[in-house]
């Protein structure tokens, strides 16, 4: 049996939604998948091809973790897999290069499983996650809101304006998930989570239908700025872009910079000469509205 597994790559949070909000970006790893007998043969292209141990070529190799997982839970039995891997989502960037290995890794359970995808498959891809922002992005498409609901991952979907045109700036740094979550506080004061709350709120209604708002709803006080220490280039570059009407944000857990531009105007033009962008690469997704796909050989 052969297939393919094509996952988007994600932005996550948007400013204030905090493991809620997720956008699909066309920026995507493709994995061919080939069943063999028995055994694992794994071949990685492009993005950590020459990083063996973030990105192993045995059974640690986190799409056949999250495969193997999701079969586990489906009752399957995984068989022997050979994996070509072309890897366009660079790693460890804040644009869920993880999530969409996880994604690839369920999608391609559920394929072997011969199961239509389902509501469990978000789940047990956020359930491996630990969060379902950037998998529900990566799996759905589009832009998401997720959330928990007693101890069942849940996500809906949403289409995006249509005007609003993503520009992400990628630094040569990486960060780590776990290290900049250990940055935020336990507590935060009362004020600064009803401004946020108000803020995520606008952030749906500016995400889908007035992106001329997208400024004032992606502002934060509940994160970016206690993660400003593992990152001070970034959020120098967030200050900037913001200072000239531009809405920006970190994209998840960082180093990358998130611009929300929209119109006639938007593309990486809009950042003004005199902002500093040097040693990013600057890149410029459409938003992928079609989520993970599946393609039978």
């Amino acid at each position: 049996m052969r297939f393919t597994v094509r996952a988007p790559a994600s932005t996550a949070n948007l400013g204030p939604g905090f493991d809620t909000f997720g956008l699909s970006l066309a920026l995507h790893d493709v994995v061919e998948f080939e069943t063999a007998e028995s055994g694992v043969d794994i071949e990685v292209l492009d993005a950590g091809a020459g990083d063996m141990s973030r990105v192993p070529r045995t059974g640690r190799h986190l799409v056949l973790r999250a495969l193997r997982s999701a079969c586990h839970r489906l009752g399957t039995t995984p068989p022997g897999l050979r994996l070509r891997c072309h890897n366009a989502i660079p790693h460890s960037r804040g644009l869920g290069s993880s999530a969409a290995a996880i994604v690839t890794g369920v999608v391609a359970a559920y394929t072997l499983a011969d199961r239509e995808l389902d509501a469990e498959a978000l789940h047990l891809a956020a359930e491996f996650e630990g969060h379902a922002d950037n998998v529900a992005a990566s799996l759905y498409g589009g832009f998401v809101v997720a959330w928990e609901s007693g101890e069942w991952y849940r996500a809906e979907r949403l289409t995006p304006h249509e005007a609003i045109r993503p520009v992400v700036a990628v630094p040569p740094t990486q960060s780590s998930t776990h290290q900049t979550r250990g940055l935020l506080p336990e507590q935060v004061p009362l004020a600064d989570a009803v401004f946020t709350g108000g803020r995520t709120a606008l952030a749906v209604h500016a995400m889908t239908s007035r992106p001329d708002l997208l400024l004032e709803a992606t502002d934060d006080r509940l994160h970016q700025g206690y993660r400003r220490p593992a990152y001070p280039d970034t959020m120098r570059l967030v200050d900037e872009l913001r200072s000239h009407g531009i809405a920006a944000a970190v994209s998840g857990a960082g180093p990358t910079v998130l611009a929300l531009p929209f119109g006639e105007r938007a593309g990486a033009g809009i950042i003004p000469p005199d902002v500093d962008v040097d040693g990013f690469d600057i890149l410029e997704p459409a938003i992928d509205l079609d989520g993970a796909q599946v393609s039978l050989a």
